[in-house]
C-alpha cells in the first residue's frame, strides 16, 4: 500500500495505467481516477487495493508532469462547440477549443491541438489550434497523423541541414587516405526493388592456403558497408539528429530517414559505378561454413552493379538464361556467393539456430496512397544468401568487440521466460506433441519442434505459439548472447545508414584498430529513459545527467535505441492498418475464406485469404451459447455444443463492420451446411462423452444416439437454409436435455421412496406418451422405471 511514481498509459475503454519508473507491476487507474490526468502525464499514485489476481489499483495523490507534446485529432462542431476528438484514443477524452483559437481550420479537418488548460475532475481538457494537416482522405494524410501520434520525428534541424549542405558531392582524395583500395573488387549491391539507399555490398571468391592436414579450403567473403562515420561526427548536428531519431522508419510509399538524403541516398550509399568510403569485414570460410579467420578495415570501393533479389534468384537458378547473359561477367562470382552461401547455411542448421518459414506481405498502393492490392512477399534463394552473409559480418563484429574488451552495444535475444516456457511446455503436452523443450531450453529444441511439426495441418498455430513464447530482442551493452541465432555474442553492423547502433559499432571497431577507446557524448542524453523491462532483472530509471560511469551512458543508448525502434514500429502498424480499414471499407458485406491467426478470451482473429487482411470475430458472434477459453490449447470450444475454434481452423466469414478511427475490422461468421454438420458432429461427440460417463458411474436412461433426430436427410437439404437448421438443432438438443433431466430425477426417485416411483409410473401409463418438442422428431413413451 505505498506510493509509486511512473508514467500514465491510458486506454480507450476510459481507464488507465501507471507504470512505474522503478520495473514494479503496473498499478490500474479506475476511469474516474483518469479524468484529470491523461496519457502519458507524470504521476504519484498510492495504492489502495488490490484486486483478487493481485493487481494492485491505485489513486492519484499528485500530477508531478503534464505531457507538453501536441496531441493530433478531428475538429468536430456539435452544437455550436468546437472540439478535437483525439487520434490516439488512449487519450480518453475529447479537447474543447475556443471559437478564437481554430485558426483556419474547418470542421472535419485533422489538425495538432495544444492544451492550454489540463483536464480536471469536474471539466474537459481545453486548447488550441498550433496546426493545421488537412482532410482526412488527403494522399498521406495517416502518415502524417502516425509521424505526429508516435511523436516521431519527421523535421531535420536547421543545424544539421546546414551541415549536410556543405558536404561534397563526391568521395574526394583526402578522403580516400588509410584505406585499402578494392576499387577492382567485382563488389555488388543486391537489395529489393524498391531500396533507394544501399548500404552493404558483398564479394566471394574461392580461397586455399597451406598444405597438408592444415591446409584450407573454403572461400574469401568480403562484406562492405557504407562507411557512415567518416560523415556523421560525434557531438556535431547530423550525430544529434541521428540519435534522436535512433532509426529510419518505413512506411508504404515514404521512409523517414535517420540521416538527410544527401547521406542516405548519396554519399553514403553504395551506388553503382562511384567511388564510396567503406569500412570491409573480410572473411575466410572453410568448407563446413564456420568463419576461421576475419579481419576489419577501412576501404574504398566501387559498386560493379546494382542488384535485385529477383535478378539473383533468377540467374542462380539458370546460368543460361537471359538474366545470366545481361551479366555474364557478375555470374561467376555470384556462383561462389551462393556457394560460400549453402556452406553458412549447413552451419546454422548446425547450431541450431531458430527459423521459422512465416509468410511476409508487402501493400501496393496506388498514386492517390491508397492500397490497391496486397501480395506476399517471397523470400527467394537471394534474400537468404545476403542474409547470411550479413549474419557472419554481425557475428565477427561482435567477436572483435568482446575480444577487444570495449564497450559496445549488442543484439541481446534471451530465451523464453519461467511462465512462457511453462505455457508453452503444457500446449505442447495438450496437443499431443511428443517432443517438448527443456527446463533450460536450446535453441535447437525449438528448431526441432519446428522443423517435426511443419507438416500438420496445424503447423502455422504451433509455430506462432513457438515465436511468442521468445522475449523480445533489445540493445544492451550486457552480452546475453542471441537464442534465436544460437549465437553468444551478436551486433548490428550492417546498417548504419538507417539504425545508430551500427554507427556505434563502427566507431567502436576504428577506435580498436587505431588503439584507442571510444567515448560515448553524455551531453546530447537530455532526458531520463526507463530502461526495457526484463523478466527476473529490476528495472531501473538511469537519468542521463546523473549518469556517473560509461556503463551507465551505453544502458542509456541501448534503452533509448530499443524504445525508438519499437516506436517506429508501431507508427508503421498503425498506417498499415488505417489503410487496411480503408482498404476493406469497399468490401463491406462480402464474404471470404480465412483462417484464424489467434484466440482471445473474447473471440477469433481470422486472416482472410485472398486479400491477407485480419480482422475479429468476436465471441458474440460466435453463436447464442457459452464459450469458453482454453488458454492451454489456445482455443475456444462452446459448453453445449462442443464446437471448438483454434488457431489455424479454416472459417467462412463476412465483412461486417469497420472502424478507422479504431483501426479495427470486424467479421462475422457465414454458417454454411459444413458448419452445421461440425455443429452436429461436435454436438453428437459430446452426448457420446456423456453417455459414456454415465455408464461409468452406473446410471441409467442415458440419451439414445442422436442420428436418427440431427443426421436426417433434409438436415443437409437445399431447402433448409443454415440458421434454420442451427435451430432445429438447437431444439433437439433442449428435448433430449429435458428428456434426460426427467430421467435422472425419475432415477433419484427410486432410490429415495421406491413406493411413490411405482405410483407415478402406474400413472404415468395411463396417460398418452408426451410428444417431443420438435415436430420433425420421432415420439417415444416414457421408459418404465424398474422398482
Amino acid at each position: 500500500m505505498g506510493e509509486v511514481e511512473g508514467t500514465v498509459q491510458g486506454h480507450r475503454d476510459g481507464h488507465g495505467f501507471l507504470m512505474p519508473d522503478d520495473g514494479q507491476p503496473d498499478v490500474y487507474l479506475s476511469s474516474q481516477e483518469m479524468h484529470a490526468v491523461m496519457h502519458g502525464d507524470r504521476l504519484r499514485v498510492r495504492v489502495v487495493r488490490f484486486d483478487k489476481r493481485n493487481r494492485p489499483e491505485g489513486r492519484v495523490l499528485e500530477i508531478l508532469e503534464r505531457r507538453k507534446k501536441p496531441i493530433i485529432g478531428r475538429l468536430l462542431l456539435e452544437s455550436g462547440i468546437w472540439l478535437v476528438a483525439p487520434e490516439d484514443k488512449r487519450y480518453g477524452q475529447d479537447i474543447l477549443v475556443p471559437k478564437n483559437a481554430i485558426a483556419n481550420a474547418t470542421a472535419g479537418q485533422i489538425v495538432a491541438v495544444e492544451l492550454t488548460e489540463p483536464p480536471s475532475l469536474y471539466s474537459q481538457p481545453v486548447g488550441r489550434v498550433t496546426e493545421v494537416l488537412g482532410e482526412i482522405d488527403d494522399p498521406g494524410m495517416e502518415i502524417e497523423i502516425a509521424v505526429r501520434k508516435y511523436e516521431v520525428p519527421h523535421a531535420f534541424s536547421a543545424d544539421t541541414l546546414a551541415q549536410a549542405a556543405k558536404l561534397p558531392d563526391k568521395v574526394r582524395a583526402v578522403d580516400m587516405k588509410n584505406r585499402v583500395d578494392l576499387r577492382d573488387v567485382a563488389l555488388v549491391t543486391i537489395d529489393g526493388e524498391d531500396a533507394r539507399d544501399f548500404d552493404d555490398a558483398v564479394y566471394c571468391e574461392p580461397h586455399k592456403q597451406g598444405r597438408g592436414k592444415n591446409a584450407f579450403k573454403g572461400w574469401r567473403l568480403l562484406v562492405a558497408i557504407a562507411d557512415v562515420s567518416h560523415y556523421v561526427k560525434p557531438g556535431e548536428a547530423l550525430d544529434r539528429d541521428a540519435y534522436e531519431r535512433a532509426t529510419s522508419v518505413y512506411f508504404p510509399r515514404r521512409v523517414i530517414p535517420m540521416l538527410p538524403e544527401k547521406l542516405s541516398n548519396g554519399l553514403c550509399s553504395l551506388n553503382p559505378d562511384q567511388d564510396r568510403l567503406s569500412m570491409v569485414c573480410d572473411m575466410l570460410v572453410d568448407e563446413a561454413g564456420e568463419v576461421q579467420a576475419y579481419q576489419f578495415f577501412p576501404a574504398v570501393i566501387n559498386s560493379h552493379a546494382r542488384l535485385t533479389y529477383t535478378e539473383v534468384a533468377a540467374i542462380l537458378g539458370n546460368t543460361h538464361g537471359p538474366e545470366a547473359a545481361k551479366r555474364s561477367d557478375l555470374v561467376p562470382h555470384l556462383l561462389h556467393l551462393h556457394e560460400v552461401y549453402r556452406a553458412l547455411l549447413s552451419q546454422r542448421a548446425k547450431r541450431g539456430a531458430v527459423d521459422f518459414e512465416t509468410t511476409e506481405t508487402q501493400i501496393v498502393c496506388d498514386d492517390n496512397g491508397r492500397i490497391e492490392k496486397i501480395v506476399p512477399r517471397t523470400r527467394n534463394e537471394a534474400h537468404r544468401l545476403i542474409e547470411e552473409a550479413m549474419l557472419a559480418a554481425n557475428v565477427c563484429a561482435a567477436d572483435f568487440i568482446a575480444g577487444g574488451k570495449h564497450s559496445s552495444l549488442f543484439r541481446v535475444h534471451e530465451g523464453p521466460t519461467p511462465e512462457k516456457r511453462t505455457a508453452l511446455q503444457a500446449y505442447l503436452r495438450a496437443l499431443g506433441i511428443g517432443m517438448g523443450i527443456s527446463d533450460d531450453p536450446a535453441p535447437g529444441e525449438y528448431q526441432a519442434i519446428a522443423q517435426a511439426t511443419k507438416e500438420r495441418p496445424d503447423a502455422t498455430q504451433i509455430h506462432t505459439m513457438l515465436l511468442r513464447s521468445m522475449q523480445q530482442a533489445i540493445y544492451t551493452p550486457a552480452n546475453s548472447g542471441h537464442f534465436g541465432l544460437a549465437y553468444q555474442a551478436y551486433t548490428h553492423f550492417t546498417s548504419p545508414i538507417r539504425r545508430y547502433p551500427d554507427l556505434l559499432v563502427h566507431r567502436v571497431i576504428k577506435a580498436l584498430l587505431a588503439n584507442k577507446k571510444y567515448t560515448l557524448d553524455a551531453h546530447k542524453m537530455e532526458a531520463a529513459k526507463p530502461l526495457p523491462k526484463r523478466p527476473g532483472r529490476p528495472t531501473k530509471t538511469l537519468n542521463p545527467a546523473t549518469a556517473s560511469t560509461e556503463a551507465e551512458r551505453w544502458e542509456i543508448v541501448g534503452a533509448h535505441c530499443s524504445a525508438n525502434e519499437r516506436r517506429a514500429d508501431e507508427a508503421s502498424r498503425d498506417v498499415e492498418a488505417w489503410l487496411k480499414c480503408r482498404f476493406m471499407r469497399d468490401h463491406l458485406g462480402e464474404e471470404f475464406s480465412g483462417t484464424v491467426s489467434a484466440v482471445t478470451t473474447f473471440g477469433l482473429f481470422v486472416q482472410l485469404d485472398a486479400l491477407y487482411v485480419e480482422g475479429l470475430v468476436h465471441i458474440t458472434e460466435l453463436g447464442g451459447e457459452y464459450f469458453k477459453f482454453d488458454e492451454v490449447r489456445q482455443e475456444l470450444r462452446g459448453e453445449r455444443t462442443g464446437i471448438r475454434y483454434a488457431t489455424g481452423a479454416r472459417v467462412q466469414v463476412q465483412v461486417s463492420r469497420v472502424d478507422l478511427d479504431g483501426r479495427k475490422i470486424d467479421f462475422r461468421l457465414v454458417r454454411e451446411q459444413d458448419e452445421a454438420r461440425l455443429l452436429q458432429r461436435a454436438m453428437r461427440d459430446k452426448h457420446g462423452d456423456n453417455r459414456r460417463q454415465d455408464r461409468r458411474s452406473g446410471k441409467r436412461g442415458a440419451p439414445k444416439p442422436l442420428p436418427e433426430v440431427v443426421s436426417a436427410p433434409e438436415v443437409g437439404s437445399e431447402t433448409m437454409s443454415a440458421v434454420e437448421q442451427l435451430e432445429r438443432i438447437e431444439k433437439v438438443d433442449r428435448a433430449l436435455k429435458a428428456e434426460r433431466r426427467t430421467a435422472e430425477r425419475a432415477a433419484k426417485t427410486v432410490a429415495a421412496h421406491p413406493v411413490k416411483a411405482a405410483k407415478r409410473t402406474a400413472r404415468g401409463a395411463k396417460r398418452p406418451a408426451a410428444k417431443v418438442a420438435n415436430a420433425s422428431a420421432p415420439t417415444k413413451a416414457p421408459r418404465k422405471t424398474r422398482t
